[in-house]
C-alpha cells in the first residue's frame, strides 16, 4: 500500500514511519478533538505522516457490561469532524459487512480486527468500498498466513491494503511480538506494528484486559529498528479512566518524547 493513497496524508517525503494513533474508543467529541489536536501538533512538528484512530464501537468485550460505544453514527460523525477540523485522515475498525459500507462514508481507512481477519465476507465488504483496508494479524496466526488475507483484498481489485501485527498469544494471558514476522509480512503489504495491543494481557479473571504500558517504548523502538513501515499506538490523556483498554494505552503526556526518539532511530537507520 502506498501511504500517499490515503487522502490528506502529509509528510510522505520525510523518510519517517507513518503513524496510526488515537484513543481506543470514541468516548465523546471533546475528548476526540483534544487528543487529535495534540497528536496533529506533534506529528506536524516531526513530519510524521499521521492517521487519527478511534473505534466507533467496541464489539469484542469480555463482559456484557463493558463499554461498547456512544452510538455508531454519533461516533462516526465525530471521526469525520476530527478529519475536517485538522485535515487528517481517520481509521476505525469494523465488525460486520454492514459496518463496512456505513463507516466508509465517514473514514478513510477500514480496519479489520485481529479476531475477524479470516472472515472472507468481511474482508470483501471492506475491500469493495475502495477504502484503504488495514488487516490486523490474528493473535493465533503466523506472519506467513497473512499473505492469504492480503490476497483477498487484492482479488477485489483494491490494492490499498496494509497489515498490522498486534502480537501473538503467549500462553493464556500474555502476548509476544515476533519481530521476524515484520519483514515476512512486508513481502505482502506495508506493515504496521501495533505497539499497545501487543502489550495487552487478555483473559484476566476480572474480565477486564490488563497490559504493560511500561514496555511501550521498548517495543516501539524495536519495531522502528527492524524497519516497520508504520506504528500504531493508542493514547489518552487519562488512561486510568478511559472507557476501553486503558491498561495498555500510552499517556498523552509521554507521546511527544517517544515520537522524538523513534524519529531519531529512523533517521539513523536511513543513513545505512
Amino acid at each position: 500500500m502506498n501511504i500517499q493513497n490515503i487522502p490528506q496524508i502529509k509528510h510522505t517525503d520525510s523518510g519517517n514511519f507513518f503513524l496510526l494513533a488515537g484513543p481506543c474508543a470514541i468516548e465523546g467529541e471533546t475528548m476526540a478533538l483534544q487528543i487529535a489536536e495534540k497528536l496533529v501538533g506533534i506529528t506536524n512538528d516531526l513530519k510524521i505522516p499521521f492517521v487519527f484512530k478511534g473505534s466507533f464501537k467496541k464489539a469484542n468485550r469480555s463482559r456484557i457490561d463493558s463499554f461498547s460505544g456512544i452510538g455508531d453514527e454519533k461516533a462516526l460523525k465525530i471521526l469525520r469532524k476530527v478529519s475536517e477540523t485538522f485535515n487528517v485522515p481517520t481509521v476505525t475498525d469494523i465488525h460486520t459487512n454492514e459496518d463496512a459500507a456505513m463507516a466508509a462514508q465517514y473514514v478513510d481507512v477500514l480496519q479489520i480486527p485481529a479476531f475477524l481477519v479470516r472472515q472472507t465476507d468481511l474482508l470483501v465488504a471492506a475491500a469493495n468500498t475502495g477504502k484503504v483496508v488495514n488487516l490486523k494479524k490474528g493473535q493465533f496466526m503466523s506472519p506467513e498466513s497473512m499473505k492469504h488475507a492480503v490476497q483477498k483484498v487484492l482479488d477485489c481489485q483494491n490494492t490499498n491494503v496494509m497489515v498490522t501485527d498486534r502480537g501473538t498469544m503467549f500462553g493464556y494471558q500474555d502476548m509476544i511480538v515476533d519481530f521476524r514476522g515484520i519483514p515476512t509480512m512486508q513481502q505482502y503489504a506495508s506493515t504496521v506494528l501495533d505497539v499497545t495491543h501487543s502489550l495487552q494481557q487478555p483473559n484476566q479473571t476480572a474480565g477486564v484486559t490488563g497490559g504493560r504500558p511500561d514496555m511501550i517504548e521498548t517495543v516501539a523502538k524495536a519495531g522502528i529498528a527492524v524497519g516497520v513501515d508504520g506504528i500504531f499506538i493508542e493514547t489518552h490523556f487519562d488512561p486510568a479512566n478511559a472507557k476501553s483498554d486503558g491498561a495498555n494505552m500510552l499517556h498523552l503526556d509521554y507521546f511527544e518524547s517517544l515520537m522524538v526518539k523513534l524519529v531519531a532511530i529512523r533517521q539513523t537507520i536511513n543513513k545505512f
